[in-house]
Formats: C-alpha cells, sequence, structure tokens
C-alpha cells in the first residue's frame, strides 16, 4: 500500500502541469479559463552570442527578468520540444504562443504535416496558450510558387486540422501588417490574428483599418519602427530608411572595437601603439546631428 501511494504521488507530481485550459473569444476579447486575459508579451528566440541556433541554457535568469517586466506571454518562432522548457515557463506562470514554419526540413512544420505530432503531443500542456501558423510569409510569395494563396490556403487547411483535434485553444497567423480582403478569405478559418506592425509611433492606427476589413480579434505580433526617420537630413530620406538602419549598425561596432583597443593596448609590447586612422562613425553621426 505505501508503494501505492508513494506512485501516485509522484505522478501527480509530475503530471501537474499537464492539464486541459480554455482559450476563448468573448466580446473580442481574450478569455483564459473563463477569466479576462491581457497579453503583455515578448518574442524570445534565445540564441546565444557566437551560435546560429536556439539555447535555454539562460532560460531561468531569462524568465526572472521577464517576471520583473510583467511579461505573461512569450512568442516564440518554432516550437518547444522539451518538456522540462514547458514546465520552468509554466511554472513561471507565463503562457506560450507556439509557432509552426511551413517548410522547417520536416520538423513540426506544415508541409509535412509533423505540426500535428506536436499539437497531439502537448495538447494537454498548461503553457501553451494558442497556436500561430506562420510568421508574416505574406511578404515571401517565392517561397510558394510566387503565389502567396497558396500558403493561405495551407495555413487555412491547417488551422482547421489543429480545432478538430484542440476544441480548447485558438489558431493565429501572424500577418505582415493588415492581411487585404482575399487572404482573410482564404484565411477564414483563422480564429484570431496576429499583426506585425512597424508603422513607427503610430501602431494604433491599425485599429481603424482592421475595424473596416474584419470583425475578428487581432494581436501585436510584433511592433515596432523598423528603420524609420522621423525628419529628413542632407543623407537620410524622412520614412522607412534601411541606410540609416546599416549605418546606427557601424557605429555600434565602431564603439565596441574603440573599446576592445583601450584593452588590448595594455598587453602590447613596449614602443608598440594601436589607433584607429578611420573613423566612418564619426561622419554618420555628424549626419544624424543635423
Amino acid at each position: 500500500m505505501r508503494a501505492f501511494h508513494s506512485i501516485l504521488i509522484f505522478s501527480l507530481l509530475c503530471s501537474s502541469n499537464l492539464f486541459s485550459i480554455n482559450v476563448d473569444i468573448v466580446e473580442n476579447k481574450l478569455f483564459l479559463d473563463g477569466k479576462p486575459f491581457y497579453m503583455k508579451g515578448i518574442c524570445y528566440h534565445p540564441v546565444p552570442k557566437g551560435s546560429t541556433k536556439r539555447n535555454f541554457s539562460t532560460l531561468n535568469e531569462d524568465l526572472i527578468l521577464m517576471k520583473e517586466a510583467g511579461i505573461n506571454t512569450i512568442r516564440v518562432y518554432e516550437p518547444i520540444d522539451d518538456i522540462d522548457v514547458l514546465n520552468a515557463i509554466n511554472n513561471a506562470d507565463i503562457k506560450i504562443i507556439i509557432s509552426f514554419g511551413y517548410n522547417q526540413k520536416g520538423i513540426y512544420d506544415i508541409v509535412s504535416g509533423t505540426y500535428i505530432e506536436y499539437v497531439k503531443k502537448y495538447l494537454d500542456h498548461n503553457a501553451i496558450l494558442m497556436w500561430e501558423l506562420g510568421n508574416e510569409y505574406n511578404y515571401n510569395p517565392q517561397w510558394f510558387g510566387g503565389n502567396i494563396d497558396n500558403w493561405y490556403k495551407a495555413m487555412n487547411r491547417a488551422s482547421i486540422k489543429i480545432q478538430s483535434i484542440d476544441k480548447n485553444r485558438l489558431v493565429s497567423s501572424a500577418h505582415g501588417d493588415i492581411p487585404d480582403n482575399k487572404a482573410l478569405e482564404l484565411g477564414s478559418s483563422i480564429n484570431i490574428w496576429g499583426i506585425n506592425v512597424y508603422r513607427w509611433d503610430e501602431p494604433a492606427s491599425v485599429f481603424a483599418e482592421w475595424k473596416a476589413v474584419s470583425n475578428k480579434p487581432i494581436y501585436f505580433s510584433e511592433i515596432g519602427s523598423d528603420c524609420y526617420m522621423t525628419k529628413p537630413t542632407n543623407i537620410y530620406k524622412m520614412g522607412v530608411n534601411e541606410k540609416a538602419q546599416s549605418d546606427a549598425n557601424t557605429i555600434k561596432v565602431a564603439k565596441g572595437i574603440k573599446e576592445k583597443i583601450k584593452e588590448v593596448k595594455s598587453t602590447l609590447p613596449p614602443g608598440t601603439d594601436l589607433e584607429v586612422s578611420f573613423d566612418r562613425s564619426n561622419y554618420i553621426k555628424a549626419a544624424i546631428k543635423e
């Protein structure tokens, strides 16, 4: 009898993160387990310096910072297939928007159909808030034979499939700015749309535009300024300006090099010096101030 009790208690502890939640839309507002849920989130894809792969080695420290910032939701660009990571995020009382890509070489992606394996595997995990399909694929029709309609149709089929399996969560898609009428029609099964908005300091302008094309709810899947000049200079035009962004990166690199030179100087042989012969960042900084 004692052995049975021990096994029972252990089973309950191990499954504490695995129970069904309910996510719904009530009067165009997001509800979680019957209560209003206001997403305060970030996109989270931790890649260590010098690496190209996601790594959760700093997860515990990151979660502490997230909680201090009031974050209750993270959005990931690929599924998290690690129960310990999912449990840690859930124990921090943070929810996850799990994103599925179209073609990720057969790893839980839409084109291979393996995304369904992930949905079934983690269907009952309490950390998962909703399923998200793609990330601003409307900017890359070349991935779909030059016709973005192919993506919207695949997205819609995947949405219907997920909803047939998971009755308790919503399916979304992260779209580059507002989807047009055809996208909304082809993606009619999407429950809630994520909008990646880069409109400098006027993201709220999206609301009136959205209201004119749809009555479904939306959330900001990404939001920012994206290479924008608020006023013109003799070098940079006003508005979206990728050259300004590139030059800003030059300033950052130049600053890092100067700091490194200070460190290296103390290790140089006697009579040897190290100086910057030309610094383009000075001209860039002057141009920005004009």
